[in-house]
């Protein structure tokens, strides 16, 4: 109602001030014309006349309203150039801050709301350079002063630093103004103050802000780098610590464009993906599914029956596969590509100098002219009481330590209801195990939608694991020789028994052991970077999961470019981490497959859209494949097929995804990918059916109406109303392509 309120004052003001003709004093013309008037009171009343015409420009500012420029001149011309610069700085810059605050309370929230997703990168820019971009703006008169006042009031900058930086950015277009007011009978128009020459002298004055800005850059990275001696030369153009997926790219990169780099590696190159993560997972889930068909075989027209197998031999499987799989990360690959590989453990002496301490016992300095951290990061090990005396394997472990077993363990429980406990929960229950996942938060897969959660808790619970969500570990213990688990649930403890307990609970980055805390880089829980991700240190890098924000091999290789581009060219370009459009799966079965926005996260974020789904179970290769169940569900802006992100829980959900991620990053929408033809019968065809719902939601109702009654002349029956409907029923294909 306050808004409301304020509104309307501004609306009878603004109205006002046109009603009455005041604009056609704020022209230059009219100023000539009443400046003897002008002059004459101010002779007699100096203090009255100053503060009114101080009170009036105010007004005329915070308002927007036209004439600011024409009063500028005005005050030159009553006041003289240093009393006249004086009141319009004051009064320009109180006026501007009345609109910013204005503009603030009205509509900020409602913006920032409807397009915060959108306008994310902008805050953020503001936050860190806000002062910098208005000092720009305010220097060049190119841009409308009223607009810059409006717009900027919809962002995060701080009405204080509004207020200073505005006063000192437009103080040289003042003094140009008010000292051109002085002369003002000879002026003819406004185009005589603003001048090409002119013009090019502001436009210089504006890129005086980011030359300063470089020039705090240099002092800063200058005060950062003081009490260390910069090497006079170095031994390597870049040093990458980590041979995981960011390490490895990193490394790829700087030897593909020649740079003399070497990779430290102090345990399996490949890292965390190749040797405990992706690759293993992956077998493991595949042995799991095979087992899972054989029982289900009667689905198929086949005689089902129980697999008999070795599980033994399911690990060696799966171990196989990583051999397989090592070549692409293997030393001699990378030396082939001409990246030096040396084994050990390295720290940071200096923001140049790294420590190696080999495998072999040796050790070594070797000073780089950028590095790249890509530690990556390891299992979670919840404080839990009793967990170490009861044992326990992780995601890295379990590798190892079920290749000794015969038979999968009889009771597992898993902690963790994310990808990784989900995954690994129900591939060891489709292996034989009794499994038990555990949770503490109210459903498993929490950063997905409610029902996407329930419907891959429906899908462990119905292959045999006890999915048990609210429930809060509080320790471990042991009776004898029984393991044994004390939960919370509503109160209440519970008590759950065990052969083997998994901890699955998320991964830390590897932050110890490196130097960071000598060198005084940030950490939190990642290793805090900025946008080009550099640490404290701007020639000092690092990427991958030790650098977050996700923990995928894939956004590790994509920060890997980054890392590596920036680290080697940083003199000529940087280059802003580009985190728009990350897909990601979990492989469970169903698969369950997102990019961009989910409908929790836009309702958190307040960002408007609408939701379009299309059921598996009406796709034609899903019925033959005997595996019609799951949905594609793509969220758009409301009456517009922009692509805001995509949901997709079915079988191959994670590579049907890759469609709406390439749609995504070009700027397609579903109408590109409904005229896109796609083989039938294929698993493709539910993203273009879940596009033709998107079309026959949207279809022109008033419009098919009139192309009914075309067609209804065209057969000579004008006389049947649209009302009686259409002849013949839509086929199912039509249905579904809209």
């Amino acid at each position: 109602m306050k808004k409301a309120y304020l509104l309307m004052v501004i609306t009878a003001l603004v109205v006002g001030f046109f009603f009455f003709d005041l604009d056609r004093l704020l022209t230059l013309e009219g100023l000539k014309q009443g400046l003897a008037q002008f002059e004459a009171w101010r002779t007699d009343q100096p203090m009255v006349i100053g503060g009114a015409f101080l009170l009036l420009y105010v007004l005329v500012t915070a308002l927007s309203l036209p004439g600011a420029a024409v009063m500028t001149l005005a005050a030159g011309a009553l006041f003289g150039l240093l009393w006249g610069t004086i009141i319009v700085s004051f009064a320009s810059t109180v006026g501007a801050t009345l609109a910013f605050l204005i503009s603030r309370y009205l509509l900020h929230d409602t913006v920032q709301k409807r397009f915060g997703d959108r306008l994310k990168p902008i805050n953020e820019g503001i936050k860190k350079d806000g002062a910098f971009y208005l000092f720009t703006l305010r220097l060049v008169p190119v841009f409308p002063f009223f607009l810059i006042n409006l717009l900027m009031g919809l962002t995060p900058i701080r009405a204080l630093t509004f207020f200073w930086v505005s006063q000192v950015g437009m103080l040289a277009g003042t003094l140009v103004y008010v000292n051109a007011g002085t002369q003002l009978a000879q002026l003819d128009s406004l185009s005589g103050i603003l001048s090409p020459s002119l013009l090019l002298s502001f436009a210089l004055l504006g890129v005086f802000p980011l030359l300063a800005k470089k020039l705090l850059a240099v002092i800063k990275a200058r005060r950062v780098y003081a009490g260390y001696q910069k090497p006079s030369h170095f031994d390597r153009n870049l040093i990458v610590i980590g041979a995981g997926a960011g390490g490895l790219v990193t490394a790829y990169i700087a030897a593909a464009v020649k740079a003399k780099v070497t990779l430290i590696e102090a345990h399996k190159m490949g890292g965390d993906c190749l040797n405990y993560g992706c690759v293993p997972s992956k077998a493991l889930i595949k042995s799991a599914k095979l087992a899972h068909q054989m029982r289900q075989a009667d689905h198929y027209g086949l005689e089902a029956t129980s697999p008999h197998f070795s599980f033994r031999k399911v690990m060696a499987r799966v171990h196989e596969v990583i051999r397989q799989v090592e070549p692409h990360d293997s030393i001699e690959r990378y030396e082939g590509l001409g990246v030096e590989i040396i084994q050990g453990y390295a720290r940071l002496v200096d923001p140049w100098t790294v420590e190696i301490k080999r495998n072999d016992g040796s050790v070594q300095q070797l000073t780089s002219r950028s590095i790249v951290l890509a530690t990556g990061a390891r299992p979670f090990i919840p404080p839990l009481p009793g967990i170490k005396e009861v044992g326990y394997v992780t995601s890295d472990t379990l590798w190892d330590e079920f290749a000794k077993l015969d038979e999968a363990p009889k009771r597992l429980v898993v902690l963790g209801g994310g990808p990784i406990g989900c995954e690994l929960a129900q591939s060891f229950t489709r292996l034989g195990s009794q499994v038990t996942q555990v949770e503490m938060a109210p459903r498993i897969l929490i950063r997905e939608d409610e029902e996407v959660s329930e419907f891959a808790k429906a899908s462990l619970q119905g292959d045999g694991v006890a999915v048990l969500t609210n429930h809060k570990a509080l320790r471990c213990e042991k009776q004898g020789g029984t393991k044994r688990l004390i939960m919370e649930y509503e109160g209440v403890e519970k008590i759950i028994e065990f052969d083997t307990l998994l901890c699955a609970v998320g991964r830390v980055a590897r932050l110890q052991g490196y130097g960071l805390e000598e060198l005084g880089i940030e950490t939190n829980r990642t290793i805090v970077t900025n946008d080009y991700l550099e640490t404290l240190y701007p020639n000092i890098y690092a990427a991958g999961d030790v650098a977050g924000p996700y923990q995928f091999t894939h956004t590790a290789a994509h920060q890997a470019w980054y890392a590596a581009v920036n680290a080697l060219f940083s003199q000529f370009k940087r280059f802003k981490v580009d985190y728009r459009i990350i897909p990601w799966t979990t492989f469970i079965d169903p698969e369950v497959a997102q990019v961009g926005l989910n409908e929790q996260e836009a309702k958190k974020k307040g960002i408007a859209f609408e939701v379009t789904r299309y059921g598996l179970e009406d796709l034609d290769r899903a019925i033959t494949d005997g595996a019609a169940h799951g949905f594609v569900k793509v969220l758009t802006e409301p009456g517009k097929d922009r692509i805001l992100g995509v949901t997709i829980v079915g079988k191959h959900g994670g590579d049907l995804m890759a469609e709406f991620v390439l749609a995504m990053k070009h700027g397609l929408g579903l109408s590109k990918i409904l005229g896109t033809i796609h083989a039938y019968p294929t698993w493709a065809e539910a993203n273009k059916y879940a596009a033709g719902e998107w079309k026959r939601a949207h279809a022109p109702e008033r419009v098919l109406i009139w192309l009914e009654k075309y067609h209804q002349w065209r057969r000579g029956n004008a006389k049947t109303s649209p009302a009686d409907g259409p002849a013949t029923k839509h086929s199912d294909a039509s249905d579904r392509l809209g």
